[in-house]
């Protein structure tokens, strides 16, 4: 009986597992930036999305790659939380306000919007 159980609540729990891992998305998508301090800024952004378990820009190829619960958010949310920082996506522009606030080092070549396919 009790092997019985124990193999029913460890079918469970894998079941449980499989479910949760299906919902999480890793995504890469180009952030313009240039130093270490954009590289905290845009980490933190992503990561200050509810949703978001890991962050890691790459200042080299201007690629951060993302993990995320697709059932707490988007693309589209973590790409607008890292443009209100100060860093352009190709999804969202940071405000030209915000950018201008940003430390002369962290003033990057401005990028051009991509056109989305509705």
């Amino acid at each position: 009986m009790k092997t019985k159980i124990l193999s029913f609540v460890m079918v469970l729990g894998l079941s449980t597992l499989s479910l949760l891992a299906q919902s999480v998305n890793t995504e890469k998508f180009e952030v313009a930036g240039n130093c270490g301090m954009c590289e905290t800024r845009i980490e933190k952004a992503a990561k200050s999305v509810e949703g978001v378990s890991s962050a890691d820009w790459d200042k080299e190829t201007k690629m951060i790659e993302v993990s995320f619960d697709a059932e707490k958010t988007d693309l589209h949310k973590i790409h607008q939380a890292i443009a209100d920082v100060g860093h352009d996506t190709r999804m969202h522009k940071a405000s030209d306000e915000v950018y201008e606030n940003l430390p002369a080092c962290c003033k990057y070549e401005r990028m051009a919007m991509q056109e989305h396919q509705h």
